[in-house]
């Protein structure tokens, strides 16, 4: 991380080039520290620029995360050219972007309470809660992502522990300042997402259950109007020319989730959710499997459909322009074919829309194709971890969720290697577990246009439950 200086800030935009580790000076003749801090609303000013740093980070994990998974596959020549292999390495420089950005908004977060949040008069209680709840995020996403991460310049790398442990303390802070229900909610759901990270099933379902009265819970980063920024991944999965990104066959009816219906694409740029109430449903089921409720699981996943995911928004779409044309794999369907989840399962109709015939169901906050008589064919604890990472998927899909799920996680960048001598070689090596499928395995799939059936190579949430022992996924199955 960089260490702050008494240096000139590029404040009116209120940001910070902040990247691991390195000091950049960015000089404005007419705003100092010195000049910024005591100005009428500058905690104002700084909290948007945490705001819009955050919408920068979720942007930038979901474009990079979404590849690395089996979510989608980059089929244009922009963004990483390996990560669907996948291939990680400390050295790449989407790795060191990626921990800059969770480095900046963390950051960013603690300037604001320990610099402006002492000098600012009258009742600063709401503007602390939204810092620290942001810097409690920022913890939260380097613990999902990172083997570790550094929390202070030149620090010694904290371990996914550490980090949850403090988000965990620093969301409690910011629930307590609160006054507003939905943004208590939103720390409890986080409080279970931390619990649920540690592998603290009683804790988890505390606060998981806690959320189930108000279902549709929902916070997002937001992205749009002309100063920006812009939702990247909308741009690469609908609002280009080209679909630079293609989703796993098997999810095309959950594509696009972010898009646009006005002639000014950022008049129209999708919120990315960070927060929202599915999640505490499906802590809530996987805790009750892990301790050999079948039944009450099967209930929880049903009241998730019906209380939640069914009351989600759904607009019809026109999406004739996608044509699955980014060129690096060129037998993409695009009219309706039946899938099969790997080649010995069984063969199911609707995952791929034909968009040349009229509009489509989009889902811009959750879908899935999982039904109410579904679930009630559950029958052993294998089947319900089945549905309920194949529902994670589904629901968390384009929100950068997945690639913590198959329990991979990128190592810690050269950039900060070279500056921090507290890291170690084996902070450099990321976790990509033996399981995981590579050349290109995870987004592999056959199309077989005589009998019009797509076949996935993997049906990796069948991989996942035959490995939930693992040390990597599923954290209350240890």
């Amino acid at each position: 991380m960089k260490l702050f200086k008494k240096s000139l800030y590029t404040i009116a935009s209120a940001s910070l080039l902040l990247s691991s580790c390195e000091v950049f000076e960015v000089t404005n003749p007419y705003v100092t520290e010195e000049r910024f801090i005591p100005s009428f609303q500058s905690l104002e000013i700084w909290l948007k620029g945490v705001n819009r740093q955050a919408s920068l980070t979720v942007g930038t994990v979901v474009e990079f995360t979404e590849l690395v998974s089996d979510n989608y596959f980059n089929n244009y020549t922009q963004s990483s050219k390996v990560f669907d292999n996948p291939e990680i390495n400390y050295f790449d420089q989407d790795v060191a972007n990626i921990q800059a950005s969770i480095h900046r908004l963390m950051e960013m977060s603690e300037y604001g309470l320990n610099t402006l949040i002492p000098a600012a008069e009258g009742d600063v209680s709401k503007s602390r809660a939204e810092l620290l709840f942001f810097k409690a995020y920022a913890h939260l996403l380097a613990a999902d992502l990172y083997v570790g991460m550094p929390t202070a310049a030149l620090g010694e790398v904290k371990s996914p522990e550490q980090l949850l442990q403090a988000a965990i303390a620093t969301l409690s802070e910011a629930s307590a300042l609160y006054t507003e229900a939905v943004d208590k909610d939103a720390c409890t759901l986080l409080l279970a997402r931390c619990h649920h990270r540690l592998g603290n099933v009683q804790e988890a379902s505390a606060f998981a259950r806690q959320v189930l009265s108000a279902p549709l819970l929902l916070r997002q980063v937001r992205y749009g109007t002309q100063s920006g920024p812009s939702n990247n991944f909308q741009s690469a999965i609908f609002s280009s020319t080209t679909n630079s990104f293609a989703p796993l066959p098997r999810l095309d009816f959950l594509d696009p989730k972010y898009f646009h219906q006005t002639a000014a694409i950022f008049n129209d740029e999708k919120p990315i959710a960070i927060a929202k109430a599915e999640e505490a449903y499906l802590i809530l089921a996987e805790a009750q499997v892990a301790s050999r409720d079948v039944a009450t699981a099967k209930q929880t996943l049903k009241d998730l459909l019906i209380n939640t995911v069914s009351k989600r928004p759904v607009v019809q779409l026109n999406d004739k322009n996608d044509t699955r044309n980014g060129g690096n794999r060129k037998d993409y369907a695009i009219t309706a074919v039946q899938v099969k989840f790997d080649s010995e399962s069984p063969l199911k109709s609707g995952l791929v829309m034909d968009r040349s015939k009229g509009t489509i169901p989009a889902y811009s906050v959750s879908g899935t194709h999982i039904t109410v008589d579904d679930i009630d064919e559950i029958v052993t604890e294998d089947d319900a971890l089945y549905h309920i990472y194949l529902l994670r998927q589904e629901i968390f899909i384009a929100e950068g969720r997945r690639m913590t799920d198959l329990g991979m996680r990128f190592p810690v960048s050269q950039r900060e290697q070279l500056n921090n001598k507290k890291v170690t070689m084996e902070h450099t090596k990321a976790i990509i577990p033996s399981f995981i499928p590579l050349n290109r395995g995870l987004d592999d799939f056959t199309y077989d246009t005589a009998s019009g059936v797509v076949t996935m190579k993997h049906d990796m949430n069948k991989v996942l439950v035959a490995n939930k022992s693992s040390q990597y996924i599923m954290p209350f199955n240890k």
